[in-house]
């Protein structure tokens, strides 16, 4: 079996207040103004690569299980995050 890019990436769900607590250095997001946003603008999430999960993720109070990369295309794919009725011309 072949080995893809996301067989070592993990992703937990947070609340976009849990972002001011977030380090950046040690996820793949880039800055708290570049993370995806759920629908209602009130969960986000961060992943990363490898199986320990980085301390600034660990010493956040509220977040979800760990998911996998399938496990959060399925999510994502949700009304919670995308929005069935987009603005026109987007």
């Amino acid at each position: 079996m072949a080995h893809s890019t996301w067989d070592h990436r993990h992703w937990v769900i947070i609340p976009v207040t849990e972002l001011e607590n977030v380090d950046f250095s040690q996820v793949c997001e880039t800055s708290i103004d570049t993370v995806r946003k759920s629908v209602d603008e009130t969960q986000t999430f961060v992943k990363w690569d490898g199986e320990s999960m980085p301390a600034t993720v660990t010493a956040l109070e509220n977040k979800s299980e760990v998911y996998s990369h399938a496990e959060i295309l399925a999510i994502l794919a949700t009304e919670a995050w995308t929005n069935p009725d987009p603005p026109h011309g987007v």
